[in-house]
C-alpha cells in the first residue's frame, strides 16, 4: 500500500474536520476478511476504561463519517475489547502484515468473455 492512497490527518484538518483518524485510505482495504476505510493508532493499552471512552468520543464518529476501521493499540489490549469486528471496528495490537488491497478491474484486465459481456 503506497503513501499515495493515504490521507493523513494533518490533511484532514486543513480540509475543516475536527476530531479525524490518523489515517484514511482513499482506496479501503480488507484486514482478515474485514474492509476498512480509516486507521487510528494509539500509543496505549486498551483498558476498558480508555477505550470505552475512545468508542464513544471517536471511534464511533469515524465511522459514522468514513465508515469501518482499524485500531492499533501499541501495547496490546483486553482481548474481550475486540468485540465490534462485526460492526465496523477492529483492533490490531500492530500493523497487519495480511492486508488485501482492493481495486477496480480496468479494460486491459477484464477476460475478453466479461468484455464481451460488457458490450452488450
Amino acid at each position: 500500500m503506497s503513501t499515495a492512497q493515504w490521507v493523513y490527518e494533518n490533511h484532514l484538518r486543513t480540509m475543516g474536520y475536527d476530531k479525524t483518524p490518523d489515517i484514511i485510505l482513499e482506496v479501503p482495504v480488507a484486514v482478515e476478511g474485514h474492509i476498512i476505510h480509516w486507521i487510528e493508532s494509539k500509543a496505549s493499552f486498551g483498558d476498558d476504561q480508555s477505550h470505552q471512552t475512545y468508542l464513544n468520543e471517536q471511534f464511533w464518529s469515524y465511522w459514522n463519517r468514513f465508515g469501518p476501521g482499524l485500531v492499533i493499540y501499541w501495547y496490546g489490549f483486553i482481548g474481550e475489547l475486540d468485540c465490534q469486528r462485526d460492526r465496523g471496528i477492529l483492533l490490531k495490537d500492530c500493523f497487519p502484515t495480511d492486508i488485501v488491497t482492493l481495486c477496480h478491474a480496468t479494460q486491459q484486465d477484464k477476460s475478453p468473455e466479461s468484455q464481451n459481456k460488457d458490450e452488450e
